[in-house]
């Protein structure tokens, strides 16, 4: 699978596909379906399939402080899209300068010249161009003028809910994990690179893996148990804080991770966490010494936890 980094670097060989646009934020059981429909599609047609996505996504670019948490990360997206068989990630940069296309010019001069579209799959309420004024009717209308096949998405509905990003943030922000992972079609993972930090931890006698999450907003917050795997290693065991640890006056949101047994030094290791079970929200502790003894109890549910599984 190929990533194409913004509009300059489509090339000649990528003319002429199968499409689909969206955020495809988390990569979830309806996108799976959508996506799936699209490789077939791609088979169909002897042709490439390739997704468009935008980054920042437009919400974030108009809307920053009013834009939803992300699920999925560039990187993940690729990593999910790849194993669904997609051949390209086309990943448009939402600049200035692309936010005043007009619907035409997307149409034209993206879909058309650049692209080579002959069979496109969008939601029916997808809107592009400036002051989002295209929408689907128009894309029907191209896809008529230029040859190109229009088609919606439709809802995907798992135990009598329309799945979608925003239903996972929901399932996420209360901590029902199991219901998110439902509805993910797989676990809940944050990945990132191993970090210094500021040894706090292993001061207190509980040395962390602290991974930076490369986002302004973790869709998840709380204490879980949780497992660690970094390349050509097998899950590790232990407890997990995402937030921004009050008790010690953290200013970003951090991913640290205790692990159970390990000693090994993985600084700068990129890894994947699963969390499994949320076990409290993130709270302020008026000591440090009140802030061990949770950690402490927190470790030994998460032990628990795992040793229940095992058994």
């Amino acid at each position: 699978m190929e990533l194409i980094r913004g509009i300059h670097n489509i090339r000649s060989h990528h003319h002429g596909c199968v499409l689909s646009i969206g955020n495809f934020d988390g990569v979830h059981l309806g996108h799976a379906e959508v996506l799936r429909n699209l490789v077939a599609q791609a088979q169909k047609y002897n042709l490439p399939s390739v997704v468009m996505t935008f980054e920042p996504q437009p919400q974030e670019f108009f809307a920053p402080s009013q834009s939803p948490t992300r699920l999925s990360l560039l990187r993940d997206k690729l990593c999910l899209m790849r194993k669904l068989g997609v051949d390209y990630l086309l990943c448009i940069y939402f600049t200035e300068k692309f936010s005043h296309y007009t619907g035409n010019d997307f149409i034209e001069h993206l879909l058309v010249e650049q692209l080579g579209v002959r069979y496109l799959v969008v939601g029916d309420d997808f809107k592009y161009g400036r002051n989002r004024q295209g929408d689907f009717a128009q894309l029907q209308q191209a896809g008529q003028q230029y040859d190109f096949v229009v088609e919606r998405t439709s809802s995907f509905i798992y135990q009598g809910e329309r799945v979608s990003s925003s239903l996972i943030r929901q399932c996420l922000a209360e901590g029902n994990l199991e219901q998110a992972r439902s509805y993910l079609g797989r676990n809940v993972v944050l990945s990132g690179r191993v970090q210094h930090g500021k040894k706090m931890g292993r001061k207190l006698g509980f040395p962390t893996a602290n991974i930076a999450l490369k986002r302004k907003k973790s869709p998840v917050q709380g204490v879980f148990a949780a497992r660690l795997r970094y390349p050509g290693q097998d899950w590790i065991n232990g407890v997990a804080n995402v937030g921004y640890r009050p008790t010690i006056h953290g200013k970003h949101c951090l991913l640290e991770v205790h692990l159970f047994d390990f000693e090994q030094d993985i600084y700068g290791y990129a890894v994947e966490v699963e969390l499994v079970k949320k076990l409290r929200d993130e709270q302020a502790f008026t000591s440090v010494h009140d802030l061990k003894n949770q950690i402490t109890c927190d470790a030994e549910q998460a032990r628990a936890l795992f040793q229940s599984d095992a058994d």
